[in-house]
């Protein structure tokens, strides 16, 4: 079982930010809460949590997502690799990597081809957000490991 680097986990980081206080849904201004660095379990409207307690969050967060790419992913990765999905599919969540043609491509053996559709995971919505694209070009340099 692979687990995130470090560097993976700045990655997801950088992107989610820290919210040390509970706030909603930018989309719809209500659920789900988010808070730490984009957790939603649990959260609830005025909930406040330390720094500490957000990258513990973050911890047990990114072992549902590496478990899920763990069983998901049936070819070999290398660490960046791992690292890059494992980001993606927190964003994006589990059911939708495991019914992505990016999975099914990779499962395939077609790294580079699986590599191209990281940037089709850019919209919320149905509208083009900066932030996704920014996130998942990050994300592809990651999986092809130009950073």
């Amino acid at each position: 079982m692979m687990k995130t680097s470090q560097r993976g986990i700045d990655l997801i980081k950088s992107f989610e930010g820290l919210s040390l206080t509970a706030y909603p849904d930018p989309g719809t201004g209500a659920d789900p809460w988010t808070i730490g660095y984009g957790h939603t379990k649990g959260v609830k409207q005025g909930m406040k949590i330390t720094e500490n307690w957000a990258e513990e969050l973050l911890r047990d967060d990114l072992a549902e997502f590496e478990a899920a790419v763990n069983g998901m992913v049936k070819v070999r990765l290398c660490q960046h690799q791992f690292d890059a999905l494992v980001s993606l599919t927190f964003n994006i969540g589990a059911s939708a990597f495991s019914d992505s043609t990016l999975l099914r491509l990779l499962n395939s053996g077609m790294y580079d081809d699986a590599a191209l559709q990281f940037q089709r995971w850019n919209r919320a919505g149905g509208n083009v957000l900066a932030g996704l694209t920014r996130r998942r070009m990050a994300e592809r340099k990651l999986f092809e490991d130009e950073q």
